[in-house]
């Protein structure tokens, strides 16, 4: 269901329970805002890959991504509000499931 400004949201599901929602253009967008959250690694390698899955709402449909999260030193030319060290994250697509509910 798209809203005025053009956005969808999407629950994140665990274990049956939809506890956080996340909006975004694309559910991409989505799942990277939900894969910041995740415990981050030393580094990209060495990030845990955890299945993220997006009820978009409205819907039925499920997306389902892989994603990690890992630290990184903040860039040159960062404002001065944001810390050193940053939380980077990306995904990864491996499908879309329909709820039969």
């Amino acid at each position: 269901m798209v809203r005025e400004d053009g956005k969808r949201n999407f629950a994140l599901r665990e274990s049956g329970d939809e506890s956080s929602v996340f909006s975004g253009n694309t559910p991409r967008q989505a799942a990277l805002k939900a894969a910041r959250r995740l415990e981050p690694g030393s580094s990209e390698d060495a990030a845990d890959r955890v299945e993220l899955r997006l009820r978009e709402k409205g819907t039925e449909k499920v997306h389902i991504y892989d994603g990690w999260a890992w630290e990184e030193e903040a860039p040159d030319d960062k404002p001065d509000w944001m810390p050193a060290e940053i939380t980077e994250a990306n995904v990864s697509k491996k499908g879309i499931e329909h709820l039969d509910e």
